[in-house]
């Protein structure tokens, strides 16, 4: 088992048996010390941004960040989309500003992924998400770059953008901005409570009160549990939270875009940080088998192989997948594959999230 997908099931394990207990213990004995560093770093450079012991850079336009405290998928690319585009269509020029995290351009320098209309890279070069928001934003222009003070610059000075959002940007506060949007999945929510790599938060749940919006992602049919988590952290934290569901939207093979009809034997395949609660929204499907491959996977020749022969030892249909595998897997597909992705719609109420009410 890979050791992301393996720490993943640590992190957010509940109830262990006699067998699984030995195991759980021997990776607490042995990850706890380095959680222990791990958050006396952050706690320090945290101190020191508060302090303005470390400078921070204002960019003078209006920004917004959307993040989350643990690792993996909390829905926060969706809703950063949804932000884009409502300003879009407000006749605003937004840019998303992006890390490009597994893409194989240099991210030293600012990379303009689309400006809003062309898109320049493909997801192997850009990385999965930058261009998933690139093909989802139009109107926006998507910028990659490891240092967002350059990239708001250059959003800035060279674009001209009128607003600016960060993809995944909690933890980046050397940029300074004024609207900090904490994503939190309402199943999953904060794992274990311990800091990498005991667990999977980012920073320790102390670091919510940082957040001036905190968005519950309900990922689920039924959003009771949503809006109960949602009502308990606005109460404990006095922070405005709402509930975002995530819907089910169409199914299209990634090749053709023709919707899948008719079929009900599938196998269900993704490189996401939290594939169980994708697999969930295939319950209409009979799923025959699921492949989980490690976050950020970069499919080749030998994972569609792998997929056919898994496909046909059950006489399943069709594969479904994200679409953030389908755009890194669209370009080495064929419609014979018979390759279709799932399209989740996010619902939230925007303007009262960015009170523009």
């Amino acid at each position: 088992m890979d050791i992301k997908v393996l720490l993943t099931k640590f992190h957010y394990k509940k109830h262990y048996t006699p067998a699984e207990a030995v195991g759980g213990a021997f990776l607490y004995a042995l990850l706890a010390f380095p959680s222990l560093v791990y958050l006396i770093i952050v706690k320090v450079r945290n101190f020191l941004y508060r302090k303005k012991i470390i400078k921070t850079f204002k960019p003078h336009i209006y920004t917004i960040s959307v993040g989350n405290l643990t690792t993996g998928g909390t829905g926060k690319t969706p809703i950063t989309a949804e932000i884009a585009n409502y300003f879009a269509k407000k006749g605003e020029y937004p840019a998303i500003l992006s890390r490009g995290y597994g893409g194989e351009l240099s991210n030293k320098e600012v990379n303009v992924i689309s400006d809003g209309e062309k898109i320049n890279y493909t997801s192997k070069q850009s990385g999965d998400e930058p261009f998933w928001l690139a093909q989802h934003c139009k109107g926006t222009t998507v910028l990659t770059c490891s240092s967002r003070v350059k990239a708001a610059q250059f959003a800035k000075s060279k674009l001209h953008c009128t607003k600016l959002i960060l993809d995944d940007g909690y933890q980046h506060q050397k940029l300074e901005r004024d609207l900090n949007i904490l994503v939190v999945d309402s199943e999953k929510q904060f794992s274990n409570g311990c800091v990498l790599p005991l667990g999977a938060l980012r920073e320790p749940m102390s670091e919510i009160k940082r957040a001036d919006r905190i968005i519950v992602v309900n990922k689920n049919f039924n959003d009771k549990k949503a809006k109960t988590f949602a009502r308990y952290l606005r109460k404990k934290y006095s922070i405005p939270s709402f509930v975002c569901n995530m819907e089910p939207d169409e199914i299209y093979n990634i090749v053709t875009g023709e919707p899948l009809d008719g079929a009900k034997a599938v196998i269900a395949f993704s490189a996401i940080a939290q594939p169980e609660q994708f697999y969930k929204y295939l319950r209409r499907f009979d799923v025959m088998a699921t492949k989980d491959f490690p976050d950020h996977h970069i499919y080749g020749g030998a994972d569609l192989r792998e997929l056919g022969i898994l496909k046909n030892k059950y006489g399943a249909e069709a594969m479904i997948t994200t679409e953030k595998d389908a755009v890194k897997l669209k370009d080495i597909a064929e419609a014979k594959d018979e390759i279709y992705a799932l399209k989740l719609k996010p619902s939230l109420d925007l303007r009262g999230l960015l009170d523009e009410q």
